[in-house]
């Protein structure tokens, strides 16, 4: 059976720029890739096509060959079986429109550096009203004589041989491929041969970072702050991780909380409460006075508007003050993450 004309299958002319190439390709990889097409054996061969096409003609020598001698190739044994190219270039292009490795195997993968989490413990009334805390924090950092990358200075990180910088080697299995993390340069895609004498090669060293945290009013007990960037550093520059710092308030001697509200006990004789008086309750703002009408019962409750827990959080959310409908730790992660 004979093949088509490479340009032919891509739908482009002989005289087409790599742009228009990989635009092309892009286009008929869409439509006919196996994964859209489950079951499809036309879908399947014609997506073998396209990626031998492009393949040839994304290769300034591989095209140049195939203009002047055309499926032959300059040996007259032809380009080769499908499995036989290097589907770099066409694995970079998957991976970049589809949003996920290539049947052919997976490029390397952006690492991210770990969170962290630092438990504080904080006042009754720092939780309330809000503060601002110093904390100490061990991590590993990014190593600032060789920037991250492990090499000693003025050298540089070269790419892997043995998985040719893509961190990953896969093993061919019919149309498929498995991949798997390249145990040279486990999975970096690059290897070092002068290490940094700073960090040993490794990117990263041990710091201990003094951060200062801004308490906003009204964190409660498994509130958690997050401060993006403040987590563990990655090898060769990935992202950083995050530092979450959870809040655990000590127990106030008389005050009880319930969401934004406080309650508070206060004994009264029982003259008090038959005839009535007016006496001084504890606040965080200091005692103000309340007014006992008479016939006061046991466990009756009274309310001076105002004196609970300041929720900064509401103005965050865009809530309306008033009771708590959900948790308050449930707010609080929505708004935190």
């Amino acid at each position: 059976m004979s093949r088509r004309d490479y340009y032919e299958v891509l739908g482009v002319s002989r005289n087409s720029t790599p742009e228009e190439l990989k635009k092309a390709f892009r286009k008929l990889a869409l439509q006919h890739h196996p994964d859209r097409n489950p079951g499809d054996k036309s879908a399947e061969d014609k997506f073998k096509e396209i990626n031998e096409a492009y393949s040839v003609l994304s290769d300034t020598q591989k095209r140049e060959q195939y203009d002047t001698f055309g499926h032959a190739g300059p040996t007259g044994q032809g380009f080769g079986d499908f499995r036989d190219f290097n589907f770099g270039g066409v694995e970079d292009i998957l991976n970049e429109f589809f949003g996920f490795g290539s049947i052919f195997g997976g490029g390397q993968r952006s690492r991210r550096g770990a969170d962290l989490r630092y438990n504080m413990e904080i006042a009754f009334d720092e939780a309330a009203f809000g503060t601002e805390k110093e904390i100490v924090v061990p991590r590993t950092a990014s190593c600032q004589e060789c920037s991250g990358s492990g090499a000693k200075k003025g050298t540089r990180p070269e790419r892997c041989a043995a998985c040719n910088g893509r961190g990953q080697v896969s093993v061919q299995q019919g149309f498929f491929s498995m991949t798997r993390t390249c145990g040279r340069c486990r999975g970096t895609g690059e290897v070092i041969k002068e290490y940094c004498p700073n960090c040993s090669g490794a990117g990263t060293v041990k710091e201990s970072r003094s951060l200062k945290v801004k308490i906003p009013p009204g964190v409660d007990n498994g509130t958690r702050l997050k401060l993006r960037g403040e987590g563990e550093a990655v090898p060769g520059g990935g992202p950083t991780g995050d530092l979450y710092v959870v809040m655990s308030v000590r127990e106030h001697p008389f005050f009880l909380r319930q969401g934004e509200h406080l309650l508070c006990e206060v004994p009264i004789t029982l003259s008090q409460a038959a005839l009535g008086d007016e006496i001084e309750v504890p606040t965080l703002s200091g005692k103000k006075k309340l007014s006992i009408p008479q016939g006061t019962q046991p466990g009756q409750q009274f309310v001076l508007k105002g004196e609970g827990v300041a929720k900064e959080f509401q103005q965050v959310s865009g809530e309306p003050p008033g009771p708590v409908s959900r948790s308050f730790i449930e707010k609080v992660r929505e708004i935190f993450g």
